[in-house]
């Protein structure tokens, strides 16, 4: 079938319907014996490979300190894969890509093991075809970034040579002030260009989250009254009711604010907030994000519109939890916040005077990332105030986990012979209205990676500006005071719910 324009679409190469299949190529992923990869990172290439986005002499490599041989580590991949996959394990995509799988045992300081991964790299390029082709994942801590990109660079690896590519993907914390961040930036610029750098915040690789862009720009019903005119205030929730598991060694010191509000959050803020781009290739995107974080403007009473608190033992699910200063390897005077809100506005002709509040925590009453577009209140001119005492204020809110979709908040008559108004809502969900599940974050972010597609990876400039933006917030909380108290289990402290009731406002109950 042909279009009215006599092309094929299904032979068009830039048909964005025809899944974007990766060239030769091959990652290596240094800490593969963590949690990430084991649960994540591992599983994601299998999916790939699975729904055929990999290319057929696709290699996996591995490097840790485990004294591991090849089949060790096709062992532990293959145990990944059968607990985390996505897909059905199928026998014939495992094997061919078994032929491609690699270990090199050594530590990141270890000239001899960085020789022989470039030894491997290069026995793979002949004997897989990869073309000279590889990611490097920087599956480690943040403390161990330097020490691997710089032997990257001492032995070769960062090279690009005969039309061949080099990319690194690093994942967060990016810095955990803007002061290392700068640091970490100029040490992986040394060796890498800026296309050649992949920083990972998985949430921008949901489908839910790339949705924002498709409900605002796609629709004529959204656009026009997305702005100060009709918009009250928006909240972006990312909610957890677990607790910090036994990550007490990540955990304590940097908290809440720096783990999830200037990643996540203000990501999910640039992209609610931020102005059509010209064309959503990566730098019109960047570009449209920085704008929106380079206006957000900090509140001038800190301590009457941010909050930070941490939990006390409570009951979630019924069971029994303890609260922060009680869990193993938490030091009993820590001041970490396990619970973090803040009100920021952003100062542009679209959302003067439009508070957005953002909110994170573990702990809380249930699961969920939300992003809530409140809208001002009609004024009602028709009806009874009897008629409409019952009417909340119009929402759309986009859920971005677990229940992935778009509610619509509106007023509707209540049947009878009396005109009363109550809210309705109008529901889409993802698994209701799509036959196909929504790829694995990670699955679509390593494609993107290997594909050179850089769109859903936050640039360095708005890595840098949202620290500008935490950091006097986290300052002013180290100097004045000690954080609020919520029960596990709970939403939060009420000091939170005082900061929106005093704007005349309150939380959403997800």
């Amino acid at each position: 079938m042909t279009s009215a324009h006599g092309a094929n679409p299904l032979r068009d190469a830039a048909d964005r319907r025809l899944p974007r299949i990766a060239g030769p190529s091959g990652l290596v992923i240094f800490g593969v014996t963590g949690d990430l990869s084991r649960k994540k990172l591992m599983p994601a290439v299998y999916d790939l490979a699975n729904r055929g986005l990999l290319p057929p002499g696709f290699s996996l490599v591995g490097f840790a300190r485990r004294e591991w041989q090849h089949e060790d580590f096709a062992k532990e991949v293959h145990d990944a894969v059968k607990e985390h996959a996505r897909t059905p394990f199928r026998e014939e995509v495992w094997q061919q890509l078994i032929q491609g799988m690699r270990f090199v045992q050594g530590t990141f300081d270890d000239d001899d093991a960085f020789e022989r991964l470039r030894s491997t790299i290069e026995e793979l390029d002949k004997a897989q075809g990869t073309g000279g082709n590889f990611a490097f994942y920087l599956s480690v801590p943040p403390k161990s970034f330097p020490v691997v990109i710089q032997q990257l660079k001492k032995h070769g690896l960062a090279d690009q040579e005969g039309g061949s590519w080099r990319r690194a993907v690093i994942e967060k914390p990016f810095g955990h002030d803007l002061k290392s961040a700068e640091e970490l930036n100029a040490i992986v610029h040394e060796v890498f260009a800026s296309d050649q750098v992949f920083r990972i915040d998985h949430y921008l690789g949901k489908e839910t989250v790339q949705n924002i862009l498709a409900l605002r720009f796609a629709n004529t019903m959204f656009e026009p009254i997305w702005n100060r005119s009709f918009v009250d205030h928006v909240q972006i929730t990312m909610a957890e009711d677990i607790g910090i598991g036994g990550r007490a060694g990540y955990y304590d010191g940097i908290g809440a604010a720096r783990d999830v509000i200037q990643n996540h959050l203000l990501q999910l803020m640039a992209l609610t907030a931020m102005e059509e781009p010209a064309s959503f290739d990566a730098d019109a995107l960047a570009a449209e994000k920085t704008k929106v974080l380079g206006a957000v403007r900090l509140p001038k009473n800190l301590g009457r519109d941010t909050v930070f608190a941490q939990y006390t033992a409570g009951w979630q699910g019924g069971e029994k939890a303890v609260g922060y200063l009680q869990e193993e390897g938490i030091d009993p005077k820590s001041k970490t916040d396990t619970y973090a809100a803040v009100k920021l506005e952003i100062d542009n002709r679209r959302w003067a005077g439009v508070p957005f509040y953002l909110r994170t925590g573990k702990r809380l009453g249930r699961r969920v990332t939300e992003i809530a577009v409140v809208f001002q209140r009609a004024p009602h001119s028709p009806f009874d105030t009897t008629a409409t005492e019952e009417l909340g204020q119009n929402a759309v809110v986009i859920r971005v986990q677990p229940d992935e979709g778009v509610t619509v908040r509106f007023g509707s008559k209540v049947p009878g012979t009396s005109m009363e108004i109550r809210d309705v809502s109008m529901d889409f969900a993802y698994g209701e209205s799509f036959t196909e599940s929504s790829p694995e974050a990670y699955e679509r972010l390593i494609l993107d990676v290997l594909l050179g597609d850089s769109n859903l990876f936050p640039r360095t400039e708005e890595v840098e500006r949202s620290w500008e933006i935490l950091d006097p917030i986290e300052q002013y909380w180290d100097k004045h005071g000690k954080p609020a108290q919520y029960p596990a289990g709970t939403w939060g402290p009420v000091e939170a719910d005082e900061m929106l009731e005093r704007d005349g406002r309150s939380w959403r109950r997800p």
